[in-house]
């Protein structure tokens, strides 16, 4: 799998950018690369990367995010160590972009940057079984309203349909039509399919670049 130096993750609620996020970024990290993950979800307070702090220390990985993030406080501001993602050019960088238009805008800021470098990558994360995102039509204005608040261009799609602990092997190769249907529409290649660990083996030379994925605990 090709890796740009940054690596952005947006969708709608609910559709699993910031698990994916923090997965994405402990594989870089185990191919030798040096990882920044930043979280730029000042919207959603309930699942943080943040939630995942001690994981990615162990793992070595940066993590930049709101010093409110895990309280009870909920503040729509990022920390000036943000501008390090664009500034330090020898780390790859994964930024876990808010839900939806509203949690687009914090990244309007640090777009001119990372348009100008041109090594970068944003992913539309769809998901099948969530309600507003069931089809194409619905996961194209989405994609419409993000590009327009954060005014970058999505280049690839993530298609991470599950339904949670629940999912099956049958649930994800059923939203294969819907992610090439996505892919056709827009014209962007589909740039992996994301798995929980258990169901890797079984969906093996079904789709191309798969992810496994760790299931992010909530911290209460």
């Amino acid at each position: 799998m090709e890796y740009k130096r940054v690596t952005l993750f947006a969708g709608h609620y609910g559709s699993g950018k910031t698990n994916i996020a923090v997965n994405y970024a402990i594989r870089l990290k185990k191919e030798g690369k040096p990882v920044v993950i930043a979280d730029l979800d000042i919207v959603n307070p309930y699942f943080r990367t943040k939630d995942s702090e001690e994981e990615l220390k162990a793992a070595g990985i940066s993590l930049i995010s709101s010093e409110y993030a895990g309280s009870n406080v909920d503040l729509p501001s990022l920390p000036q160590a943000m501008y390090t993602v664009t500034d330090n050019r020898d780390e790859y960088a994964v930024l876990d972009i808010g839900g939806d238009d509203r949690g687009a805008y914090a990244l309007g800021r640090y777009a001119p940057s990372i348009l100008k470098e041109n090594n970068y990558e944003m992913l539309m994360v769809v998901n099948m079984y969530r309600p507003l995102t069931r089809d194409a039509a619905s996961v194209l204005e989405v994609m419409k309203e993000i590009e327009a608040a954060c005014s970058m261009r999505f280049t690839a799609i993530v298609n991470n349909s599950n339904l949670g602990e629940e999912t099956t092997a049958a649930d994800v190769t059923a939203s294969f039509p819907y992610a090439d249907e996505i892919s056709e529409r827009t014209g962007l290649p589909l740039k992996m399919t994301t798995v929980k660990e258990s169901l890797y083996n079984d969906l093996l030379g079904k789709t191309d670049n798969i992810l496994p994925l760790r299931l992010q605990k909530k911290i209460n």
